[in-house]
């Protein structure tokens, strides 16, 4: 057939016979998930460390690393490096995804925020983790 038959073929397709192929639409609901299980996760979480490093506000350098010395206080604090790390990578991946209308920048936006995100949230980790075992 020619090429100009195929294309008449195609637009007498239903919609969803012309939707068909394009990509699975079933992957929005596991990130759209994911950002409420870490919203959830934070909201313990994150007055929980607050009102901590508020308590520790003035406090000598000493019982700051006792405090994070305290193994249920460093795994918390983890917790919530890695739940508020995840989330702030989803949300600005959707805000990349949403707003951002060039293929190219779009991705380099997304590798950018999911790397800043992933090398952030190490630090912090292993920052906690000298504090915890004695640096």
């Amino acid at each position: 057939m020619s090429e100009a038959s195929d294309l008449k073929i195609d637009t007498r397709r239903s919609f969803l016979g012309r939707a068909i192929g394009f990509g699975s639409s079933n992957t929005g609901f596991s990130f759209w998930w994911m950002q409420r299980l870490t919203s959830i996760a934070l909201l313990p979480l994150t007055p929980w460390l607050v009102f901590n490093i508020a308590a520790l506000v003035g406090q000598p350098v000493t019982a700051v690393h006792a405090w994070v010395g305290n193994p249920i206080n460093a795994t918390l604090i983890i917790a919530t490096l890695l739940c508020a790390f995840h989330h702030m990578h989803l949300g600005i991946q959707v805000v990349c995804e949403d707003y951002v209308h060039t293929d190219i920048s779009r991705m380099i936006l997304v590798l950018f925020v999911k790397a800043a995100s992933f090398l952030l949230c190490i630090a912090g980790i292993v920052a906690v983790l000298k504090m915890a075992i004695g640096g």
